[in-house]
């Protein structure tokens, strides 16, 4: 697949089907996520991967994220409320959760190296799973939500949950979305 039709492709998905994502193809998307770059190749990043029984409970806790978006769901129509809960409670029907954490450091610098290098790992991780027929969706949540996860996944208290992934077999195709115009400033 050629890169720029993964990136142009690619769109976040949150309707899946019901169908297991192999533990080969996992690994596949695991190992192309951990390709890339980071500052003086820490590689920072862990993969946190949730199915099964596992899975059903990251859903539990994310459900508890509708709480931390009260403000945004107030202003939604109330059919909308209702899809927004009732996504986050089933996470789509995604048969796989992926939470990336980095290391918890006091030092400014390194805590947004450790942020930017997450970034490039997870766009790798979401066009990996694209070129895979795959879809995916990054979620992210209340600090009292990622500490709940955090405890479910084992995560140990020297790294913190940063984003959470879902990802399956989409059950949609979303068109794309316009893009801001004025993103581009050249100098010379």
């Amino acid at each position: 697949m050629d890169i720029y039709d993964a990136i142009y492709g690619r769109r976040s998905i949150r309707e899946f089907e019901e169908r297991a994502v192999g533990r080969d193809v996992l690994d596949r998307i695991i190992e192309a996520a951990s390709e890339a770059p980071s500052s003086k190749n820490e590689q920072p990043w862990h993969f946190h991967v949730a199915t099964g029984r596992t899975r059903e409970l990251v859903g539990q806790e994310m459900a508890l994220s509708t709480v931390h978006l009260q403000e945004y769901l107030d202003s939604l129509p109330p059919d909308h409320m209702e899809t927004v809960e009732r996504f986050f409670a089933t996470l789509g029907g995604a048969p796989v959760a992926i939470a990336l954490s980095v290391p918890v450091t006091p030092d400014d610098s390194m805590r947004i190296n450790h942020y930017l290098a997450a970034g490039c790992a997870l766009q790798n991780l979401q066009l990996a799973a694209y070129a895979e027929g795959l879809g995916c969706c990054n979620l992210t949540f209340g600090f009292w939500v990622r500490d709940k996860l955090a405890d479910t996944l084992g995560v140990p208290a020297d790294r913190e949950i940063i984003s959470l992934v879902i990802l399956g077999h989409p059950a949609e195709t979303p068109e794309s979305k316009p893009r801001h115009g004025d993103i581009v400033s050249y100098y010379e």
